[in-house]
């Protein structure tokens, strides 16, 4: 289904063509996109109704979908290089679809553990869509990449307005059964998304590499252990997994533990994703302009800020504050990281190299979700922006290092 636009062997990519494919996977990454709002703004609500008296477990359906995204994780990769990126996207729609379907049909029984396998699904259709920051990437030229990068994590604009309205529109669809509107609302949504996908043309990386190209190919071991891989993993996977331990417990910390309406609660996620997408128009111009190690870094310090504003109380201003600013440190720490995993690795080892990646990184994400709600159930909001810190440093560290020592890009 992939045109043979490029071969992953050195061919330069058509700027062109290669901005035609970036606007239709950010309107598709957009579309798809909506499965992480609605998931994370009313499912740790909807299982912590659905629980009996352990309530520790309500985030479990969130870990589902970050498990569900690792799984998706390696399943792509598959899927790619048996179908074709496009295929691959089409199947992880396809999955999304069938998530919320499930996920719905678990409220209407009232089972929490269906429910958490609905969101596994939906999030195993998210891991799909990891990739395709990817593809964009990999389908421009060099000097194209950071934008191409920016421009998909700028779909998530749309996202982030569509998702969380979807909330507001449909939840009570199905009254006294909650939320469930929600979840049949993603099926019309993975099928749009479909639509898109079905006028990309992207190079085919799956056709046969010369010899000098196998030859040039090193082992993943060598690649995994370079210096700025390294870096740029452990800062995207602690950027990611920061975000995603705040953003799963402040939903419950607002609603349960605070008193503020479901509403209050997902239009505070509807911000938070708004500040995660809306600096990605610039973020690859900033990246191209004044390096990636400097982005993360500003991206790291923002994410010290958030964790001051959510120190500061427990009014609406605080919780909407914290989540906006963890949105913005996610996007210039993520983009950034990304950036400097891309430079790591040669066209024709970009598969093996991003399917490890994203497995790493969407397993410790999993970690973080379920934590998340073991931690505020045990020790209270407070505690979960207190983790911030310490990983935050650790960071600091690391890119100093990177900086100091000079390494340089490998495509």
């Amino acid at each position: 289904m992939d045109a043979q636009q490029g071969n992953g062997q050195g061919t330069t990519p058509d700027l062109r063509a290669a901005r035609r494919n970036v606007y239709l996977l950010t309107a598709a990454q957009g579309v798809l996109g909506t499965l992480g709002p609605i998931s994370f703004a009313v499912g740790g609500v909807a299982g912590y109704q659905l629980l009996g008296d352990d309530k520790s477990l309500a985030t479990a359906p969130l870990t589902g979908f970050n498990i569900g995204v690792a799984l998706g994780a390696v399943l792509v990769a598959l899927f790619s290089r048996l179908l074709g990126r496009q295929a691959a996207f089409i199947v992880g729609a396809l999955l999304g679809a069938c998530g919320g379907a499930v996920a719905a049909i678990a409220l209407f029984r009232q089972d929490f553990w269906i429910f958490a396998l609905g969101l596994c699904i939906a999030g195993m259709s998210g891991g799909f869509a990891q990739k395709i920051r990817f593809a964009a990437a990999d389908a421009s030229p060099t000097h194209y990449k950071p934008r191409a990068i920016s421009w998909i994590l700028a779909g998530g604009m749309i996202s982030a307005v569509l998702g969380p309205q979807l909330v507001i529109l449909t939840k009570d669809a199905f009254a006294p059964v909650l939320f469930a509107g929600a979840f049949i609302a993603l099926v019309p949504v993975c099928l749009a998304a479909i639509t898109l996908l079905l006028f990309l043309r992207l190079p085919d990386l799956r056709a046969p590499q010369t010899t000098q190209a196998v030859a040039a190919a090193r082992p993943l071991r060598e690649i995994v252990l370079t210096q700025r891989f390294l870096t740029g993993m452990i800062c995207g996977i602690s950027t990611y997994a920061l975000m995603t331990f705040l953003m799963t417990g402040a939903p419950i910390a607002m609603v349960v533990g605070c008193g503020f309406s479901t509403d209050m609660a997902t239009l505070g996620i509807q911000w938070h994703v708004l500040a995660m997408f809306a600096p990605s128009f610039f973020t690859g111009m900033l990246v191209t302009r004044f390096g990636a190690e400097k982005v993360v870094a500003v991206g790291l310090l923002i994410l010290m800020l958030c964790a001051v504003v959510a120190h500061q109380g427990i009014a609406l201003w605080n919780f909407w504050g914290a989540l906006i600013l963890l949105g913005l440190g996610w996007n210039l720490g993520f983009i950034g990281s990304t950036a400097i995993v891309a430079a790591s690795y040669r066209p024709h080892e970009a598969d093996k190299v991003q399917g490890f990646h994203d497995i790493i990184l969407f397993t410790a994400v999993a970690l973080a979700s379920f934590g998340s709600g073991k931690v505020l159930t045990a020790y209270g909001w407070d505690m979960l922006n207190a983790a911030v810190w310490p990983v935050t440093l650790t960071c600091f560290v690391l890119l100093a290092f990177l900086i100091h020592s000079g390494t340089k890009r490998t495509v």
